[in-house]
């Protein structure tokens, strides 16, 4: 299917994916000076296409939109509840999310059960199409607890209120699901182990900090099944947008190697569209295909065949390198398993060329300490 010819979209489904190659296509047409805002529906209420995204909105019928509707009125009616309750002094803080509903309900009902959340401080909505009851987030603001809900079986990290720093726990977790196999296997309950991706939500005022940008620099490293959701209110607490990037932020995303869009984000279904394209496309591999494409490069590979074929090599040539190599592998895990342990002071020895008076106490005083650690028999 194409994604001008959308129908209703399954992620179970590899055949009800619009075509990945026309999105992304469609996606660099916007540094071309191509339509750059994603939006499925006007501020007068009117639906538009855009054959970007149209396929991941084709099951938006009545019922779903009523749906969203109603979780938007209710995340912003428990928000305003909690800024009244901060203001009259039974919370220390309440963090608003007051103009972003559609923002984080779209997300929030594009994520499957197996992918997983790190939010920021304000992810009220997301929280809420996640089960987890509002009253659960008093506490945090009230000072009376950390988070009152299990992550892992909600799959809804704990609040950050340290600013960007969720940016690497979603990495390194997505990392994981990489390492682990958890991507490209498929989404139904019949996969071994059913895709999964990580979905990591902060703001404008978050891209200037450091861990933002290191977790963006391991995420494309790795290719991490990582999607980075940056709410963008126009303010950073009290800076405005223009004076933290000279360029619109989605456009940063062009220098990590990962593509970025920009979507109205007062559009709960073009929202809920692109999130539900960008997910999958971290749950099916970010176009692991390439991978597959440079195993049959491989160096070895094709001298391998270029023996066989060429200069009839029989098996046994294979067969006694592939012995010899394992030998080696065996020599190499001999001889680390055998090298013996450095002392334990020795990273005060080995630091200056002369010794201290300052280093010499630090080295006294951790060696009693690993002494204390000594079991029977041993110095």
């Amino acid at each position: 299917m194409s994604v001008s010819d959308p129908q209703a979209w399954n992620p179970a489904d590899p055949r009800s994916r619009p075509n990945r190659e026309q999105v992304l296509a469609g996606l660099r047409g916007t540094d071309a000076g191509g339509p750059e805002l994603v939006q499925l529906l006007t501020p007068e209420g009117e639906r538009v296409p855009d054959a970007r995204f149209d396929g991941y909105a084709a099951d938006i019928d009545a019922e779903t939109l009523k749906s969203l509707y109603r979780d938007m009125v209710l995340v912003r009616r428990a928000d305003r509840e909690g800024n009244a309750l901060q203001r009259q002094g039974q919370l220390g803080i309440w963090v608003p999310l007051l103009g972003q509903e559609a923002a984080q309900i779209g997300a929030g009902r594009a994520l499957l059960p197996t992918d997983m959340v790190f939010p920021s401080y304000r992810e009220h909505g997301v929280a809420w199409c996640r089960g987890i009851d509002p009253t659960d987030l008093l506490g945090i603001f009230r000072g009376t607890d950390h988070g009152s809900w299990d992550p892992l079986e909600k799959r809804f990290h704990l609040y950050t209120i340290v600013i960007g720093n969720q940016c690497l726990n979603a990495t390194g977790y997505a990392m994981g699901q990489r390492f682990e196999g958890r991507v490209g296997n498929g989404t139904d309950a019949t996969a071994d182990a059913p895709d999964e991706a990580t979905m990591c939500f902060f703001g404008d005022g978050a891209t200037s900090q450091g861990d933002v940008h290191e977790g963006f620099v391991w995420a494309a490293a790795y290719d991490a099944p990582v999607v980075f959701y940056c709410q963008n209110n126009q303010w950073a607490i009290s800076v405005p947008l223009e004076r933290q990037t000279r360029v619109p932020l989605y456009e940063r995303a062009r220098g990590y190697g990962f593509p970025g869009v920009r979507v109205d984000g007062n559009d709960v279904i073009a929202c809920l569209a692109v999130a539900r394209w960008a997910l999958e496309e971290c749950r099916s591999g970010n176009g692991r295909d390439e991978l597959e494409l440079w195993k049959l490069k491989d160096p070895i590979e094709r001298v391998r065949v270029n023996l066989v074929r060429e200069h009839g090599v029989d098996q046994s040539f294979f067969d006694g390198v592939a012995a010899e190599a394992d030998e080696l592998a065996a020599r190499l895990r001999e001889f680390c398993l055998a090298m013996p342990d450095p002392a334990p002071d020795r990273m005060f020895t080995e630091v200056y060329a002369e010794a201290s008076p300052q280093v010499e106490a630090q080295r006294e005083e951790f060696l009693a300490y690993h002494a204390s650690f000594a079991t029977d028999g041993e110095a």
